[in-house]
């Protein structure tokens, strides 16, 4: 007789309430409206109807001075010069490789615009074309920094740096973009022994943290070696915390994604996605997140 799993509703923990530093947030849906004064810009996401600001998608008012703008809670990525971003190879063209990363249109990245294997600075030429596949092929995974932005919103990619490259093994978290949380750096190597690369397209990149930086390679070199049990284990339960975060509407970034994986070391790796351990895991990190904060 197989064995049947009862799960039954627990009483939740109080948490204390806490303001976020620089207050509440403003959250609208389409309608509503923003304000009725007449000296503020409009900028993305609103439209004016009757001398009044309204709001034309659901999300958080952000001010920049005089320019109101709404930042929509779930969108597509729309890329800024400078983001890191993670993206999968879908197309191998003339001079260049289309990339998918979340955005409406795919991403471009030039054959000028990577480093050569090795780390070579040269003029490309007719043989490094040819050999482009060997460089990268459809479906791989890379790690790049957007290097500019066209006028239709497509996003031109570069590689020059060896921080920047082909992905090797791990596991890809899809979340939404709104809910990575902008950094100074967005590649984080975590003290429980794995490495995490937060795309700011929501392309989550989780892998096993390298004993050494390889630097000759020029980021084009994978190692396929048998990744270790422990370490499997660790980047499962980040994944689960990933996801658990994200279903809770909570910002993703370092120290919050490392407070959820100190939350969910009592609860076995599959147990992190029942709906009362994820409740109960997440509102320990929101209360530790409030602790220091405040």
């Amino acid at each position: 007789m197989a064995a049947i799993t009862m799960r039954l509703p627990v009483a939740r923990k109080a948490v204390v309430p806490s303001a976020p530093r620089g207050g509440e947030k403003h959250l609208v849906a389409p309608g509503d409206t923003i304000t009725t004064d007449t000296g503020y810009m409009r900028g993305h996401g609103t439209y004016v109807e009757e001398e009044k600001l309204i709001a034309s998608v659901a999300g958080a008012v952000e001010r920049v001075n005089k320019l109101v703008c709404v930042k929509a809670l779930k969108t597509r990525y729309n890329g800024e010069v400078g983001d890191i971003v993670v993206g999968r190879i879908t197309e191998v063209q003339q001079k260049r490789w289309k990339v998918e990363t979340n955005s409406r249109l795919d991403s471009v990245l030039l054959l000028s615009s990577m480093n050569l294997p090795g780390g070579e600075l040269r003029r490309r030429s007719a043989e490094d074309e040819l050999a482009m596949r060997d460089y990268l092929q459809e479906g791989d995974l890379i790690s790049a920094e957007v290097q500019s932005v066209f006028s239709d919103g497509a996003v031109s990619l570069h590689t020059r740096s060896l921080k920047y490259g082909k992905l090797g093994q791990g596991v890809l978290v899809q979340v939404s973009p709104s809910l990575v949380k902008r950094q100074k750096t967005h590649f984080h190597d975590l003290p429980c022994g794995a490495s995490v690369i937060l795309g700011n397209n929501g392309f989550i990149w989780i892998y096993p943290t390298p004993e050494q930086k390889d630097e000759e390679a020029g980021g084009f070199t994978t190692n396929l070696e048998p990744v270790p049990l422990s370490d499997r284990e660790v980047i499962s339960r980040l994944r689960n915390c990933v996801v658990a975060l994200v279903t809770q509407q909570l910002m993703l970034f370092d120290t919050s994604i490392l407070y959820c994986y100190e939350a969910s070391l009592p609860h076995q790796i599959k147990d992190i996605l029942k709906p009362e351990v994820m409740e109960e895991i997440v509102l320990e990190t929101r209360q530790r997140l409030l602790d220091l904060e405040g």
